[in-house]
């Protein structure tokens, strides 16, 4: 039985010590996606993993109504203090909103493979909106065979696309499956959402890291984000695609802590 409320609290969990970092996922995952990476932070940082409501551990917590605000709403309590929140994909929504609205919580911010908005029009490079409007339609013939068709999308042009594919798959399994509200309310905030109007106010140090074969967050339209929001650093992994912390996670680990470590040094000359 899915619990729908406004007063959502959803488990986490967090291990090692250190700066605090904070990983969320996208679309149709849950917290296990970043089983493997996890290890490459090893004795550096706190790392807590949150599953967004509606999937893996939260699979039947949902809020009240799903949108980008209430998911933030619900997610802000389990946020450690001052702490550096990686999101990925859907999860960089979340983690833009967080910084947004929730800013006393995030001390920076980390968007893997993400953007203010996902949807391609005239002038913005994104996601085919009947690309979107058949994955909605699939959805609700067949989950698993839904996933499998957006991994292979997530994955496609890096040169471990198939492995990709299966690392991502079998970590996600073994947490349960995501409640079907959340999989649809989820598709829609991903061509719903808009923030670029927002994130130029974004105050928090920030990283964006994207793959230059990524077919969800295409290249073409990161000069586009990065006028939006000048001040964020950016990094383009030449041979990733939409999960650099699958295909590449030596090189995207390296990334982030390198970010991580330079907020701890101007912390420190600061106080």
């Amino acid at each position: 039985m899915v619990e729908n409320n406004t007063n959502v609290r959803l488990e986490s969990l967090s291990q090692g010590s250190g700066k605090e970092l904070v990983f969320i996922h996208g679309w149709g995952m849950n917290s296990a996606v970043f089983t493997e990476f996890l290890p490459y932070f090893e004795n550096q940082f706190r790392i807590t993993r949150i599953c967004l409501p509606g999937f893996g551990t939260n699979a039947n917590t949902l809020p009240s109504e799903y949108t980008l605000e209430q998911l933030a709403d619900a997610v802000a309590p389990a946020l450690p203090d001052d702490a550096v929140v990686v999101g990925w994909s859907l999860g960089g929504l979340v983690a833009q909103q967080l910084a947004l609205h929730h800013s006393e919580r995030v001390a920076g911010l980390v968007t893997l493979a993400s953007t203010p908005y996902f949807v391609a029009d005239k002038c913005w490079p994104g996601i085919a909106p009947e690309v979107l409007a058949m994955f909605r339609q699939q959805l609700a013939r067949d989950y698993d065979k839904t996933l499998d068709r957006f991994l292979a999308i997530q994955a496609m042009g890096s040169a471990t696309a198939k492995q990709d594919v299966k690392t991502i798959r079998q970590q996600v399994k073994t947490l349960p499956n995501p409640s079907v509200e959340a999989l649809e309310a989820g598709l829609q905030l991903l061509q719903s959402v808009d923030l670029r109007a927002d994130i130029g106010r974004i105050s928090q140090p920030t990283l964006r890291l994207y793959g230059r074969l990524d077919s969800l967050v295409p290249t073409s339209g990161i000069d586009r984000i990065h006028e939006l929001q000048p001040s964020a650093d950016t990094v383009v992994m030449p041979h990733a695609a939409h999960a650099p912390f699958i295909s590449h996670p030596t090189q995207t680990a390296d990334i982030i802590s390198n970010f991580v470590h330079n907020l701890a040094r101007i912390d420190k000359r600061c106080s």
